[in-house]
């Protein structure tokens, strides 16, 4: 009798075990695909002249004007980084390591279809409510244009266009839910 019972109390266990684990796998499946994209298609302008391929960063600010998530930062030498004014300000002279946690090569002139998860730097889903994206593109013995947008997390799919500037041509972007 106590290995009869024993037998179905395992049994049992296991059963609720693999319950839990199910459940668990499903609201963690449901609550990744609840984070959001947001598509960028980013073009930088070939320039006449000597031509120095620009210095790029992208982020995300909240309606309290503090930034959110760093999604993209292009340079060459750290030292300047300070350039990108904006971005600097706010963000990199205060996180050394998201600096070198998220810094790539620069690119020269063409266009860049890029995506990103929309989360905080802590890779943590971005509640609904007002955001703006920034982009700021800086060259060297060239211009400076600092683009931003606002927009809504609202579970609505949502596309814009920033207009051209000297440095960049006319970029796209989308928020999907």
């Amino acid at each position: 009798m106590n290995t009869l019972f024993s037998h179905r109390a395992i049994k049992v266990i296991l059963l609720i075990f693999f319950l839990l684990l199910l459940s668990v796998s499903q609201s963690s499946q449901a609550h990744g695909s609840s984070t959001g994209t947001l598509a960028i298609n980013l073009e930088l302008k070939q320039q006449q002249g000597e031509y120095h391929p620009p210095y790029v960063a992208a982020w995300l600010e909240n309606n309290n004007r503090k930034s959110v998530r760093t999604l993209l930062l292009w340079r060459k030498e750290p030292k300047w980084l300070k350039d990108i004014r904006r971005w600097w300000r706010n963000v990199g002279r205060k996180d050394a390591e998201l600096v070198d946690a998220i810094t790539s090569a620069t690119h020269a002139a063409g266009s860049f279809p890029l995506s990103f998860k929309l989360t905080d730097d802590e890779q943590h889903a971005l509640t609904e409510g007002d955001y703006t994206l920034y982009i700021e593109v800086v060259r060297e013995k060239g211009g400076r244009a600092l683009l931003k947008q606002k927009f809504s997390l609202n579970n609505q799919t949502q596309q814009f266009t920033l207009k051209e500037t000297a440095e960049t041509g006319a970029i796209t972007f989308t928020v999907t839910p």
